[in-house]
């Protein structure tokens, strides 16, 4: 089990120049396999660009009580970066005219930034039709002061997604730590006895599988119908859907595939698993990610690498839709993990 980030540990692989480094050389580098901008000329399409903003995924802090292996934030108690009000702020002034149908609050844990209580409150007066909250189930029992979460989000209406690796603990625990997935479920029982989960309810709870090893997951409502089976006969838990993502190679996963001599075999896994039709739908097509600290990027992966948008306006305090909309999204070798098989997104699969 991880107890320290890589940003903590001094690793290399904290600075995001090195990763984009490493993706951009090696087999990519001598040609053994295709740059991505050079797939997507392959495909006809020179260039991704944005369509109509639905999603606004803001993401409050890299702080969590975790230190998941294959955590893309490289998020940790050690990581100290939070949002403050004052960007929140901005924030709330932008959620209210963009049009966007949805809000997407992601960290780290993002309840753990102290002001995460009034963003929510302050937001939900604004009235997005869907309203996320992405915990990791484990802040709820963490402590005390987040055990009354549930009837927080209940009373918010807020849609929650939360990570499970797998619904037994050896598989959990070893991707996310040990002791995780017995909190896990005791979270997950106090969400479905407030209703979230329940079949009929409108409290939404969804969970997030993602592979614990080098390879892409498998069909989403396969795994799906396996995960409410296991989770219902075992411990019976219910939850509304199984969003499936493809591990993309940043930050601690990419630490563990080169770790684990896993980087050559994952990306040609990736690059031939290219689906054209994911292509159309990845999810930087439709969301703008803000960072902690204000700045825009295309998705929450470009934000752990550093790739701000390409715009005359960076910064969620400068934000201007029309300019926005003109822009080219920032891609790399990474962006072969959203267009692999199904496709993959914040959202689960793309086709």
């Amino acid at each position: 089990m991880l107890i320290k980030s890589l940003k903590k540990r001094e690793n290399e692989l904290a600075n995001a120049r090195k990763q984009l480094k490493i993706l951009s050389e090696g087999i990519f580098e001598t040609g053994e396999l295709p740059m991505f901008s050079a797939q997507l000329e392959a495909v006809n399409k020179s260039v991704l660009k944005p369509k109509t903003l639905e999603i606004l995924q803001i993401n409050v802090g890299y702080m969590c009580n975790q230190v998941c292996e294959h955590c893309h934030v490289d998020a940790g108690p050690d990581r100290k970066e939070i949002m403050t009000r004052e960007t929140m702020q901005q924030c709330l002034d932008v959620i209210k005219k963009t049009g966007a149908h949805t809000l997407d609050l992601t960290g780290g844990a993002p309840e753990m930034n102290p002001d995460f209580r009034w963003f929510v409150v302050e937001a939900t007066k604004i009235g997005v039709k869907d309203f996320i909250v992405r915990s990791n189930l484990t802040i709820i029992t963490a402590n005390k002061k987040y055990y009354d979460l549930p009837e927080f989000f209940k009373k918010h209406n807020i849609h929650v997604i939360s990570s499970m690796p797998h619904w037994t603990k050896g598989k959990t625990d070893k991707q996310r730590g040990n002791g995780v997935f017995n909190a896990s479920i005791k979270a997950l029982k106090m969400l479905n006895d407030v209703g979230y989960g329940m079949p009929g309810s409108k409290l939404k709870l969804d969970l997030v599988y993602n592979p614990s090893g080098a390879f892409l997951p498998g069909d989403q409502a396969a795994l799906e119908s396996d995960f409410k089976k296991g989770l219902l006969s075992d411990f019976d838990i219910q939850f509304h859907q199984l969003f499936s993502i493809t591990n993309l190679p940043i930050s601690r996963f990419l630490d563990y595939l080169i770790a684990s001599d896993n980087y050559n075999d994952y990306m040609y896994n990736l690059v031939e698993a290219f689906n054209p039709a994911a292509v159309e739908n990845v999810m930087c097509t439709n969301t703008l990610s803000v960072s902690w600290d204000g700045w825009l990027y295309d998705c929450d992966f470009n934000q752990m690498l550093e790739l701000k948008v390409k715009s005359s306006v960076q910064h969620i305090s400068q934000f201007n839709k029309e300019a926005l909309s003109n822009r080219t999204i920032c891609i790399s070798q990474h962006c072969y993990g959203c267009t692999a098989g199904a496709g993959s997104s914040c959202q689960g699969t793309v086709t």
